[in-house]
Formats: C-alpha cells, structure tokens, sequence
C-alpha cells in the first residue's frame, strides 16, 4: 500500500495533472456555493457574478487546506462538470414524469372511448330501469 492519501493522487493526462475530486470535496464545494447563493452578493441573474470564483476558493481553504484547490483550473471545471452531470439526470427524471403522465392521459382517454365514466358511474341507464316507487308514494301524499 501506498503512504499517499487519496486525495493526492492524480492522474497525468496529455495537458497536464488531472484533480481527482471526492465526495467530501464535492460536498463541501456544494455547500460552499449554496452559501454564497444564499448571501446573495455574487448572484446574478443567471447564476453568480464573474468573481465567486475567488471567493470560494478562499472558503474551501478555510475548510479543506490540504486541498489545495484553485479558482481558475479545478473550481471552474468541477464545477462545469458537475453542473452536465446533474442536467443529465434532471433531464432523465422530466423525461420519466412526462411519460408518466402520458400514460396516465392514455389510460383515462382510452377508459372514455369504451364508455366507461372516469368516476365509475354508469352512462347508459334507460328511465325503465330506475326505481321511481319512491318519488310516487311522496307525490301521492301530499295532494
């Protein structure tokens, strides 16, 4: 075994050292952006303002300062990746409640072809079938 800690490891790719990022590291860097989010000076109007990066690169140093984690390389393109991965899954969960309701629509608009009533009444009940005894008998008393 190796006396490195994981989170030194890196891999050597044709531009240079590629960043292994972990859990603990991506949970930290989502909560720091929260945070900023929530304080509201680095929002705009479609995310946050040019110079979070800074920022949060100095408030990941207070909590992981074995990190060592830059604004410009590993912020901006964990935080690039991060983002596709979750609009990929964002995407497949509308794309499977979408279909859901589809099928729902499909099943109730099929349920109303064959004649059957959404509410589980009957359509086709003739005046011979209905029991009108009781409405007779009060009619008769009152004259």
């Amino acid at each position: 075994m190796s006396s490195f800690s994981q989170s030194s490891v890196s891999s050597q790719n044709s531009r240079g050292t590629k960043k292994k990022w972990f859990l603990e590291e991506d949970v930290t860097l989502v909560a720091c952006m929260a945070d900023l989010y929530n304080v509201g000076i680095y929002n705009a109007n479609t995310g946050f303002k040019a110079d979070y990066f800074n920022k949060l690169e100095r408030m990941l140093e207070k909590v992981l300062p074995h990190a060592m984690l830059k604004a410009k390389y590993n912020l901006e393109s964990r935080i690039r990746t991060l983002k596709n991965d979750w609009a990929i899954i964002y995407h497949m969960l509308i794309a499977d409640i979408v279909e859901e309701i589809n099928v729902e629509d499909i099943a109730t608009a099929n349920n109303l072809e064959k004649g059957n009533n959404y509410h589980g009444c009957e359509d086709d009940v003739s005046l011979d079938e209905m029991d009108a005894s009781a409405t007779q008998s009060q009619s008769s008393k009152s004259n």
